[in-house]
């Protein structure tokens, strides 16, 4: 599927891939849900795989909820010290947080995560999403983008790595 470059198509691929990821998950047998996946580094469950989707969802709507009204004094997208070359340091302090979460709540969590991302999105205005430099806080793309790799492009790959630990079975 192509990457969304609309406030609709953001909408509908980011929900249609969340509903996707949450039906194959539902098609695993519970007892599979929790096992361990042998070829993975960082994500080594199906729970990790859901927290790491709902911290880089709190980022996304820490990110615009702080910055949209603000005309000086941006927060980055990531939390200092962090950067998107030291993120991967973020991504397993984020595994190592939550080693302690259970499957279930971290289902819930990010399906929590998810109608925010979708209600903050459909609250955006469709002229500026997608139109690169025009949020100064966003650098030289679009916030649109940022919305996309939490979201929609995020889910795809929780779906191919799910499917890949499917396979391995």
């Amino acid at each position: 599927m192509p990457r969304p470059n609309t406030k609709n198509d953001l909408l509908r691929q980011s929900q249609a891939n969340f509903e996707q990821l949450f039906a194959l998950i539902d098609s695993i047998p519970a007892g599979l849900q929790t096992a361990e996946f042998e070829y993975n580094e960082r994500d080594k469950t199906l729970r990790d795989i859901l927290i790491h989707l709902y911290e880089w969802q709190k980022l996304l709507l820490h990110f615009v909820q702080t910055n949209l009204h603000k005309t000086t004094d941006f927060v980055p997208f990531l939390p200092a010290p962090y950067n998107f070359k030291t993120y991967p340091k973020m991504n397993r302090e984020i595994w190592q947080k939550h080693q302690n979460t259970p499957l279930k709540k971290a289902k819930t969590m990010l399906q929590k995560s998810h109608l925010d991302c979708i209600e903050m999105i459909q609250n955006l205005p469709e002229n500026e999403l997608f139109l690169k430099k025009h949020y100064v806080w966003c650098g030289t793309t679009s916030l649109g983008s940022y919305c996309v790799s939490a979201t929609s492009s995020h889910y795809d790959w929780a779906n191919k790595l799910i499917k890949k630990r499917l396979k391995a079975l």
